[in-house]
């Protein structure tokens, strides 16, 4: 199986960008994993709402042009569908099942997805109702995938 993480901002800081290479490393005995940073639009502090759209929908483009046409494509939204880890394993295994063996989950920037990618997706996921830093999104969301496929071959995991 193959995954790629596609995420809107670049990791600046050291203790993310070690823990996202753990669990890299941890998910390259159960899959094929690509993260790719998208670059952020540039953009004052301050925006009108039809500024914010745009914004948003030139990081959409950038998001759309790596996704391929095979891909099964999951967006992070607070709106998306929720599981407790079991249930997102069970998922995983579905989709694998299933014949889907290039999974593209899309990780969005400050202000959100534009609904471009969001209607690109096959299905929307929500790690949480809170709204998570995109950091710590995908921190979140590399550790659930490890915990997936740990589940997935009976392995233990602490819980």
């Amino acid at each position: 199986m193959q995954i790629k993480i596609l995420c809107v901002g670049k990791l600046k800081e050291s203790y993310f960008i070690q823990a996202i290479e753990e669990f890299q490393k941890r998910l390259s005995r159960f899959v094929t994993l690509e993260i790719r940073e998208i670059p952020d639009e540039k953009a004052p502090d301050s925006l009108s709402p039809a500024q914010e759209q745009q914004v948003m929908e030139k990081e959409g483009r950038r998001i759309l042009e790596k996704i391929g046409p095979g891909e099964h494509v999951i967006p992070l939204c607070i709106g998306g569908k929720q599981y407790d880890s079991l249930a997102f394993s069970s998922h995983l295994q579905d989709l694998m099942d299933s014949g889907k063996s290039k999974i593209t989950f899309v990780i969005g920037g400050s202000l959100g997805l534009s609904p471009q990618v969001i209607a690109r997706g096959n299905e929307t996921l929500s790690l949480s109702r809170m709204t998570l830093p995109h950091r710590i999104a995908r921190l979140v969301l590399l550790e659930q995938l490890f915990r997936a496929f740990k589940i997935q071959n009976n392995e233990t995991y602490h819980k």
